[in-house]
């Protein structure tokens, strides 16, 4: 059974363009088939914690356990079910609204998680059991961020999930991105509602034929 990991962390529950976003592709992969299955983390209900100790960046077989620790068990539990879901996914959807021009601080806490050295990403065994795996972010902007803009080297939160999951985990990344999401909330930026409009046409067929070729 294909299955999709779709991860939401836009703070907004109605609204919200990266979620509208990352719902498009969820649907159009379930519309391949009944065994198509998507499992849903909304880190914005469900927020995981921050890594509890610095042991937990490696894999139990890499780390020093500190045996007595009953809080250290539990978080290492906790960050292995993360683990999990991911390997057990064999395709990643992420939705990356910018904020601050970076990732919201929930999607690096879970990043943070599941980025454990010798587990999910290569120590010198080169173990990195999501190789050749598709991974799909979703990356919303508030204004324009291409090449040429005053913004472009302003974004801080697409190039890190780039190489977390391209170079350290060697999934297959590709990036949707639609800016200039906050024309339609600032009255200084409403003349470029029409190009967020069509970024959004345009960002919305691209994900649901991707969504309809991998996996």
């Amino acid at each position: 059974m294909p299955r999709l990991l779709r991860i939401d962390s836009s703070y907004e529950a109605d609204g919200s363009v990266s979620r509208d976003l990352t719902g498009v592709f969820a649907d159009a992969w379930r519309s391949r088939g009944e065994a198509y299955d998507v499992v849903e983390r909304d880190l914005r209900t469900d927020p995981v914690p921050h890594l509890a100790h610095a042991g937990l960046h490696w894999s139990p077989a890499l780390r020093e356990e500190p045996a007595e620790e009953e809080s250290y068990r539990e978080a290492a539990r906790t960050q292995q079910a993360l683990v999990d879901e991911l390997l057990s996914a064999d395709a990643l959807l992420i939705g990356a609204p910018m904020y601050n021009y970076a990732m919201p601080s929930t999607l690096k806490a879970w990043i943070d998680q599941v980025h454990v050295r010798g587990l999910t990403s290569a120590d010198d065994r080169d173990t990195r059991p999501l190789r050749g795996r598709s991974a799909v972010i979703v990356a919303t902007r508030g204004t324009v961020h291409g090449s040429g803009t005053v913004n472009e080297h302003r974004d801080h939160a697409v190039p890190p999930l780039r190489l977390i999951l391209g170079e350290e985990f060697g999934m297959e990344v590709a990036v949707v991105t639609v800016d200039r999401t906050l024309s339609t909330s600032v009255a200084a930026l409403s003349h470029e509602r029409p190009a967020f409009a069509a970024d959004r046409r345009a960002a919305a067929a691209r994900l649901a034929a991707l969504a309809r070729s991998i996996g």
